[in-house]
């Protein structure tokens, strides 16, 4: 089955893609960590990608199948401060803010010092998968990260995400462990 058209996410994909990224990581052990709690979690999570999608969508470095049913939300290499949490904290309570911003982090102090190009979320709405469209959003910003001469990083929590990844070329290249197992991968 051909893979439908890669289109490069707009404002207006917003809502679709939130959508997507709030169901395929129901059972993500990050956002599990961070919102716990099912009755809250499909609001706070979707604060939270929203929030992701917001800072990106102007980059046109969310890459997206069928309007968003497979997303691949890549921050370029950064250029000056990172922006603040000051929107997100609009959205979360307290406690669940803490946890977002100790994951960053855990993950931010275990990221490359040098230009990379990040892989923040990968997200294929459960109704989509098995279809190959994660891998092919995924592999527009690998060839935009090979058209700079960068490398291209990632991280997860989900073990069997590890053994995807590397059949997808990437490798491990460090490890943390607070405050969960977190993978940072490159290729």
């Amino acid at each position: 089955m051909p893979i439908p058209e890669i289109t490069i996410a707009t404002p207006a994909d917003r809502e679709v893609v939130v959508g997507c990224t709030v169901a395929a990581f129901a059972k993500d052990p990050v956002l599990r960590y961070l919102f716990p709690d099912e009755v809250t979690y499909p609001r706070y999570a979707a604060a939270f990608f929203g929030h992701l999608f917001d800072k990106r969508v102007q980059k046109q470095t969310i890459w997206t199948i069928e309007r968003g049913a497979s997303t691949a939300i890549w921050q370029p290499p950064q250029t000056g401060t990172a922006a603040g949490e000051d929107d997100l904290s609009a959205h979360l309570p307290a406690g669940p803010l803490a946890r977002v911003l100790a994951y960053e982090e855990a993950v931010h102090a275990a990221l490359p010092a040098t230009p990379f190009w990040y892989l923040g979320v990968l997200a294929t709405h459960p109704a989509s998968a098995g279809r190959g469209w994660g891998r092919a959003v995924m592999n527009a910003g690998l060839r935009r990260a090979a058209d700079d001469g960068l490398p291209a990083v990632l991280e997860t929590s989900n073990p069997a995400n590890v053994e995807l990844y590397r059949r997808a070329g990437w490798q491990v290249v460090r490890t943390v462990t607070e405050p969960l197992t977190i993978w940072v991968m490159q290729q």
